[in-house]
């Protein structure tokens, strides 16, 4: 009888995101992985044959937890677009200190360079932008944003705009990157918004 795996798979993946921001590239091993969730590296071996198995498994439920995270911000609020804000901020929750954002864009340029890879992190960046879309389109429909909205343009210039901002900030380092991406997404969506729905001032 096969012996219980003890860690699941989900659980080593989101320590091999936190070993990523911390560490980057140069410090991603199997060995760091595997001392982050208490396992020996053989056992990662076992599991997903290589380092660079585990980033391709990674990348697999990085793109399954897009649509799930999308699921629970849209349940866990009335309004479309503070599920938005809310996407948006936890996507981007491993990203909070400028080293794990350079860390994590130093992942992304890698993927780039690699057709597996860059496979991958196209299928996280669809969707997000699906995620993106739909939350749009439920805005349009709830009054919050207006009817001539074009919502498949809307969601490439949110991602856009958030992608920026990340960036603007890492560099910048004024604030939090939470405040910056919401400060962001609602000069966005801004000039969209009904008149009713604009976001009260400080």
């Amino acid at each position: 009888m096969a012996r219980p795996r003890g860690v699941e798979d989900a659980v080593i993946l989101r320590a091999t995101a936190r070993v990523m921001g911390r560490e980057g590239p140069a410090g991603l091993t199997l060995a760091a992985v595997a001392r982050e969730v208490g396992l020996v590296p053989g056992t990662l071996v076992q599991r997903f044959g290589s380092k660079r198995g585990l980033l391709l498994a990674l990348a697999d439920r990085s793109a399954q937890e897009a649509g799930e995270l999308a699921d629970r911000v849209r349940r866990d609020h009335d309004s479309a677009l503070d599920a938005l804000a809310a996407l948006t901020a936890a996507t981007a929750a491993e990203l909070a200190t400028p080293e794990s954002f350079a860390n994590h864009l130093a992942f992304l340029c890698m993927d780039l360079a690699d057709p597996e890879l860059y496979a991958r992190a196209l299928a996280v960046h669809e969707a997000r932008r699906q995620a993106v879309g739909d939350l749009l389109a439920r805005a349009v429909a709830a009054g919050e944003l207006a009817g001539a909205t074009d919502v498949t343009a809307l969601a490439r210039t949110v991602q856009a705009v958030t992608a920026g901002a990340g960036l603007t900030w890492a560099l910048e380092r004024e604030g939090t990157l939470a405040q910056r991406l919401r400060q962001e997404l609602d000069a966005a969506l801004a000039p969209h918004r009904t008149p009713h729905d604009h976001p009260e001032g400080p």
